[in-house]
């Protein structure tokens, strides 16, 4: 067999490390809730947010620093994530869940972040943000 192995294999096992680590993360974040707040197509999922989203981001990055394999900030600052139970106060439908899902791959797009990566996200994100809807439209 060649020295040649699948890009899979070549990926670093844990995420954290393959999208760059604390400084690509906190780039994701920030480039994501920028696009939210500047975007028409984002209004709805920019209503569901407070007037200023400095907690948001903060939040954001703590939570995807721990559900990348990078350390369990969200666990530290806040205990379980509890994500269902925490967005409950939130009418999150059909739209809300579209827009979150196509500002992040906007954002993953924007960072350049790797496509198999980005791939990989997107499925994981749709998979939580439909699981995230309280009501049906």
């Amino acid at each position: 067999m060649s020295g040649i192995l699948k890009l899979e294999e070549r990926a670093p096992q844990i995420l954290y490390d393959w999208i760059g680590g604390e400084t690509a993360v906190r780039a994701l974040v920030e480039r994501f809730y920028d696009l939210m707040e500047l975007e028409p197509a984002y209004r709805e999922l920019r209503a569901l947010h407070p007037s200023t989203t400095a907690g948001s981001r903060d939040k954001l990055f703590a939570f995807l620093s721990g559900w990348l394999g990078g350390p369990d900030l969200y666990v530290q600052q806040h205990g379980h994530p509890r994500l269902r139970a925490r967005h409950l106060p939130y009418s999150i439908g059909v739209l809300e869940r579209d827009q979150w899902l196509a500002c992040m791959a906007q954002a993953l797009r924007e960072r350049e972040v790797d496509s198999l990566l980005a791939t990989r996200l997107e499925a994981s994100f749709a998979n939580t943000a439909d699981w995230m809807r309280n009501r049906s439209a």
